[in-house]
């Protein structure tokens, strides 16, 4: 959806292990207070968040401190970037998705512990449409599907998952719940490092993944910059 004065908003970045080896911009180190703990931003321009704090596994991420983070320190349209999984040999690894929906198998925070209140999740499709245009050989449409982790999941999973999604991940469906919680519009950018377990051939671990990141570090960072560029 279309949001009036949309592209003057302060933007943030979250990124995972896509980023940790790829050139970031320069930014100051500040640590956030949040309600829910404490967050360490990267901040200029845009702010960055990188998820994976202290090295924390992705069911141990803080997701409600690190966006409760983001809107104190003023952000107000969030993208995320982040690995996945591919759940069709259609998107091979080095593909890129921009999910239009996404769903979770999993618990997912919120930010409301004494209120009963109830938001319908969605993904910015104005924000979506923004980062086709910056990135344009991603793939617009598609969603995304969140597991627990840390574990990768089974072949039988796989099978299943892949009825109702394209790309899987562990973190996507709850950083963009929290921020529509929040009412800051979001979208992500999936990178493709790996099949999912049982699509193709090999045994998937983590390892493979953190290679994959690896080398694509410098397309990842090329992305990032017109990112900023483009929305910064």
């Amino acid at each position: 959806m279309e949001r009036d004065g949309v592209e003057g908003r302060m933007l943030g970045i979250i990124g995972g292990t896509s980023l940790l080896f790829s050139e970031l911009p320069r930014l100051e180190r500040e640590t956030v207070d949040t309600p829910y703990g404490r967050s360490e931003l990267l901040c200029g321009d845009v702010v960055m968040l990188l998820r994976h704090q202290g090295g924390l596994p992705p069911h141990r991420i803080n997701y409600r401190s690190h966006l409760a983070a983001l809107a104190i320190r003023g952000v107000e349209r969030i993208v995320a970037i982040g690995s996945a999984g591919s759940l069709t040999p259609s998107l091979p690894p080095g593909s890129i998705v921009i999910p239009t929906d996404y769903l979770s198998v999993t618990d997912v925070p919120s930010i409301h512990d004494h209120a009963i209140a109830h938001v319908c999740p969605e993904i910015d499709g104005y924000l979506a449409g923004r980062l086709k245009e910056l990135v344009p050989e991603a793939r617009l449409g598609g969603c995304y599907v969140q597991t627990r982790g840390p574990r990768i999941e089974t072949r039988a999973e796989v099978r299943a998952l892949a009825c109702a999604a394209d790309v899987v991940g562990m973190t996507v469906a709850s950083e963009a719940t929290l921020a529509r919680e929040l009412d800051i519009p979001f979208a992500a950018l999936c990178m493709v490092d790996n099949f999912a377990h049982g699509i193709g051939e090999g045994v998937l671990t983590f390892d493979h993944i953190l290679e994959a990141a690896r080398a694509n570090s410098a397309r990842t960072g090329a992305i990032v910059r017109a990112i900023v560029e483009g929305l910064g």
